[in-house]
């Protein structure tokens, strides 16, 4: 009976045993990748690249759109997928990598959604962060940081770009002055140029090959320090936060850093969003990791695609959100920048 049925499906007599739910309700749609930084930068690289491919691998074949909504380190974007866009997924973003830390600290008032309600698709790029300076600086290791003052470009205040930079100064004994208020890498890789500020206090190693490899292979900017937890291997010689010399009653706040950045270039979904499309938005992902076309393009662009799946990447946000108190509450206040440790805009020079 199931096999006439399913010949009797492919006639159109027997709807619902051919009804896929999930294809019916994508089919003709048109999504929006919601990118929480201006076109140019890394974040709007990997985004568009995604863009371009994950849309063949969800059922349906839907479209997807990249839509630009750089502002405040990213927390723009995030409370817009979080509180108005549409919980029925169609909508998808890269969130920025310090906003599960934010709220974890409760560091920023204006980040007003939890992450743990995002429906998390999968991460891109599990890829450490750099902190580098322009290759004419003075400073050239993370030793002579600590000694001489050092002008970092930065986005907005929820930024782990605002946050690391902090971090160091605060445990690691560094003189990192935070030039904050750039709207996106692109800006402060400009700003670098331009000897406006000496380095820039975040980007991955995988996200100058996509965005910068020109930073890459004419050695214009020196790594002085990386977070994560192991050595990039194209950077053998760069110091890991890990490997600091710190107190003992530190090292919990290095590991906390080091697991946190771990999320890269998460990629999520609204919170609302049914489960059997999570699932296959989750697969879609995985899929488009695995086409061929999608391989060849990253390539070209010199993207390095490291993924974890959204079942991953969900469980270490929460981890993350919900450490033991004591942990949470001596990075936060670290990861606080002091006063004279920060500029709204960099000094003439």
């Amino acid at each position: 009976m199931k096999k006439i049925c399913l010949a009797l499906a492919m006639l159109g007599a027997c709807p619902a045993l051919a009804a896929d739910p999930v294809a019916d309700f994508y089919r003709g749609k048109q999504m929006q990748f919601i990118i929480r930084t201006p076109p140019g930068g890394d974040y709007d690289s990997y985004s568009r690249l995604l863009a371009r491919h994950m849309g063949r691998h969800i059922p349906g074949s839907p479209s997807i759109s990249p839509i630009n909504m750089p502002g405040g380190g990213g927390i723009i974007a995030a409370n817009h997928v979080g509180q108005m866009a549409p919980k029925d997924g169609t909508v998808l973003t890269m969130v920025s990598q310090g906003l599960p830390i934010d709220q974890a600290l409760q560091l920023n008032p204006s980040l007003r959604v939890d992450m743990r309600n995002f429906n998390w698709v999968g991460n891109l790029v599990n890829a450490n962060q750099l902190l580098v300076v322009w290759h004419t600086t003075k400073v050239k290791t993370l030793e002579q940081a600590k000694t001489t003052e050092t002008l970092i470009g930065s986005t907005g205040a929820g930024s782990v770009s605002v946050q690391l930079p902090a971090f160091y100064n605060n445990v690691l004994g560094t003189k990192f002055k935070i030039i904050m208020g750039y709207q996106g890498g692109q800006e402060v890789d400009l700003a670098m140029e331009r000897g406006e500020v000496d380095g820039r206090g975040t980007n991955t190693y995988t996200g100058y090959q996509t965005s910068k490899p020109q930073y890459l292979s004419n050695k214009l900017i020196i790594p002085l320090i990386q977070v994560g937890l192991e050595r990039e291997p194209e950077l053998p010689d760069t110091p890991l936060l890990l490997d600091q010399q710190v107190k003992e009653e530190d090292k919990p706040l290095l590991e906390f850093m080091s697991k946190a950045i771990t999320v890269g270039r998460p990629v999520a979904t609204t919170p609302g969003v049914p489960a059997e499309r999570v699932t296959a938005l989750r697969k879609a992902f995985m899929d488009t990791l695995e086409d061929p076309e999608f391989i060849a393009e990253a390539k070209q662009q010199n993207a390095e695609v490291r993924p974890m799946t959204g079942e991953v990447l969900a469980k270490t946000i929460r981890e993350l959100i919900e450490a033991p108190q004591s942990v949470r509450d001596r990075v936060k206040v670290a990861l606080q920048p002091k006063a004279s440790d920060t500029l709204e805009s960099a000094p003439k020079r």
